[in-house]
């Protein structure tokens, strides 16, 4: 295996949280730690898309050590799209956790990656 991946759709959250810029970045800075990984650098997080109101909202890209963690926060909808990418194992459930507690989501769609060149395995499931 070359790397774990990830894929998170979060339904119905509660909308103040995916709004507020210091939520998202709290969020953030607290997965990283809580999955074991290390920062590089300081996230980016940008708002886009206010030309389109269904689909304006922060992107979040973190780099870690082992690779990233990139998040979009649809403000409309009250969705939160989070990848999670690592050479470095981690605890899915812990990830899934955390964004329970930043964002409250009344679903929670995941995507499980196993990745290598040529044997990468799928698994999805509600969490």
């Amino acid at each position: 295996m070359w790397g774990q991946h990830l894929i998170l759709d979060l339904g119905e959250c509660d909308r103040t949280a995916v709004r507020s810029v210091e939520t998202i970045r709290a969020f953030c800075q607290e997965l990283v730690a809580g999955i074991g990984m290390t920062a590089y650098g300081e996230p980016m997080l940008e708002h886009f898309a206010v030309h389109n109101p269904s689909a304006a909202g922060y992107t979040l890209v973190q780099l870690i050590e082992t690779s990233n963690i990139c998040a979009h926060f649809a403000e409309a909808a009250g969705e939160v799209y989070v990848d999670i990418f690592s050479c470095q194992p981690f605890s899915e459930d812990t990830a899934i956790d955390i964004c329970r507690a930043y964002f409250a989501p009344r679903t929670i769609s995941r995507t499980s990656l196993m990745r290598g060149a040529g044997r990468t395995t799928v698994h999805s499931s509600a969490a």
